[in-house]
């Protein structure tokens, strides 16, 4: 993910675009994994960081590329606290 936030300075506004969404679809993930481990609050806040910066791709893709490296590494480091808490993902969500 880190790796992503560096290149987005010398990406066209496509490629960032692609990039932002690509974190949204990330902090959703995280959402519902967040959910699963019975983390209500976290995965409101994953979901509607998501979904915001999934409404406003477009916008963040033209704009400063430094505002949205800002807003991609809130949105990673929300990402890097859920994976510290719970490290060990869960691989199927079914119930029986």
């Amino acid at each position: 993910m880190e790796e992503n936030i560096k290149v987005i300075k010398g990406a066209s506004i496509p490629e960032r675009e692609e990039i932002i969404v690509d974190f949204a679809r990330w902090l959703e993930t995280a959402s519902q994994d967040a959910l699963v481990y019975g983390e209500g609050r976290f995965a409101v806040m994953s979901a509607n960081m998501a979904q915001a910066i999934r409404i406003n791709a477009d916008e963040l893709a033209r704009d400063n590329p430094e505002t949205t490296e800002r807003v991609l590494q809130q949105a990673c480091a929300m990402i890097s606290k859920f994976k510290a808490a719970y490290p060990h993902r869960v691989l199927s969500r079914s119930v029986h």
